[in-house]
Order: structure tokens, then sequence, then C-alpha cells
């Protein structure tokens, strides 16, 4: 299914968490998301109840605090040109495209301190 709506449109935003159940429990108690597992290390919400999809990855603490931040993500409808523009204007690929259940996703710098993501089916 595609997505060409949301072409270059944040979509997704992932926090890390030392523990992705007790993330779950935590948000689900307090602002009331709902979640679907993806395996013991990460957590999906919907836009549905917290405003934007997301997800909780387990992480270790140290990339859980400090300047740590949560992983925006945003979607393109062709992968593989939005990765060659991101290099073109100056950007650097520093988590090269890797699979996950329901897609395909790069992480990539912007030169100016951010570190974001891009994903496709």
């Amino acid at each position: 299914m595609s997505q060409a709506e949301n072409h270059h449109r944040i979509n997704y935003i992932e926090f890390a968490a030392t523990d992705v159940a007790r993330a779950k429990q935590f948000y689900a108690a307090v602002f009331g998301w709902s979640f679907q597992d993806w395996g013991p290390d990460y957590i999906g919400f919907e836009a549905a109840t917290a405003g934007v999809h997301g997800g909780f990855r387990t992480a270790k603490l140290e990339e859980t605090r400090g300047d740590a931040a949560p992983l925006v993500v945003l979607y393109s409808s062709d992968l593989k040109a939005t990765e060659s523009a991101i290099v073109a204007a100056g950007g650097a690929i520093v988590v090269p495209t890797f699979e996950f259940p329901g897609g395909r996703r790069f992480h990539f710098s912007d030169g100016v301190g951010n570190l974001l993501a891009v994903w496709s089916e």
C-alpha cells in the first residue's frame, strides 16, 4: 500500500527505552495510547491514540539520556531517490538501508546536527 500523499512528510517518531514493556504500561496508563507488539524489543503506537505514529525500541541507558533525542522518521515513496537527494545536498547516510516488518529505512545526518530516518514499503 503506497502512501504517496505522505512523501517527504514526518510520518513516525521513534523513542529509545530501557524497558519497552514499562514504556507501554506508562504511556497507556497516563495518556491512553494503544500499542502493537513487534517482538520483545519493539512496540509501536498509532496516531489514533497518540496523535502521530511512533514506537519505542529497546536501548541502553546511555541512549536514553543526555543529548539523546527521539528519532523523527520521514516517509518516501522512492527511498533510493530520497537517499540520493540527501547525499547530493550534503547530508550523510549514517545507517544504511535495512528491512523491518512492513518496509525498509535508512538513517541520515543533515549536516547541521540532526539525525533523522526515511522509510518506505
